[in-house]
């Protein structure tokens, strides 16, 4: 398969890290495209997740370069990675429960502020400052996601749904230039998946850029523009939804004895195809 041109927003070449010996993610080569959703796919330990945690920052790849924005940011700390425009969620909702929806966005914001240990002990100026500026930061980003009005509510009287739009909103609180989503619409219905995919339009269409692991393939096949399949951590396929679809490898890797009108078809059929 013919190497990924190398200029999309985040670029990755020859990409790979091995945890005990065993190559997680191994040679992967591709770009994530400005202004566009794309898809990371594939079986159940084909190295998704830590394909995220590579281009986040929170490992260091024992092989191959990270580029964003074309600035190498291959050994950059987890926070060093979230100032330079790229922010993220997690498989599992993370959120502080117990603070009011917007205190828990302000803390998403605070990588963008100034303000020291010291400057909270003494409530320096530049402290209020930097508090009033997270603070209309975290009611931008829930106004993004349609959760202004519960700015004062507690976090964790929310429903999932609400839940996962704190997650997002927190993410968008760092004002991110790539937003990366980890299986967002887990745990969610197919009403709440329907909504979730008009909000990732819209954060797109606002000039963001999306990149996301999926495993609902209504999902990934309706929204995408562009798909990076993985199988045993290696690249195995690229391109439009339909395009990979029917691609012969990634029939045969990802769904199996699905491939005839398994997950895959249906997906298509529902969304680009």
């Amino acid at each position: 398969m013919p190497e990924a041109p190398m200029q999309g927003l985040l670029d990755v070449q020859g990409l790979g890290i091995r945890f005990g010996g065993l190559d997680a993610v191994k040679d992967v080569t591709a770009s994530i495209p400005a202004g566009q959703i794309t898809a990371i796919i594939g079986p159940n330990g084909a190295g998704k997740s830590t394909f995220f945690n590579l281009i986040s920052g929170f490992y260091v790849p024992t092989a191959g370069t990270i580029r964003f924005r074309g600035e190498d940011v291959t050994r950059l700390k987890t926070h060093q990675v979230v100032a330079r425009g790229v922010a993220r969620t997690f498989q599992t909702t993370t959120i502080y429960r117990e603070l009011s929806v917007l205190e828990g966005v302000m803390i998403g914001h605070r990588v963008r502020t100034r303000a020291g240990l010291l400057d909270a002990l003494l409530r320096t100026g530049r402290e209020k400052r930097d508090e009033d500026a997270s603070r209309a930061g975290a009611m931008r980003a829930l106004e993004r996601v349609g959760l202004a009005p519960q700015a004062h509510r507690p976090a964790g009287a929310l429903t999932q749904e609400g839940q996962k739009r704190v997650g997002i909103a927190m993410a968008l609180a760092s004002d991110p230039a790539l937003l990366l989503l980890d299986e967002p619409a887990a745990g969610m219905n197919p009403d709440e998946t329907v909504r979730l995919m008009a909000l990732i339009r819209e954060l797109v269409q606002g000039g963001l850029s999306v990149a996301l692991v999926e495993h609902k393939m209504s999902l990934v096949m309706g929204l995408a523009d562009r798909i990076l399949v993985l199988h045993h951590g290696q690249l195995i396929a690229q391109g439009t939804p339909a395009e990979v679809s029917r691609d012969p490898a990634v029939i045969t890797a990802y769904l199996g004895s699905h491939a005839h009108g398994g997950q895959m078809g249906q997906g298509v059929g529902a969304g680009h195809a």
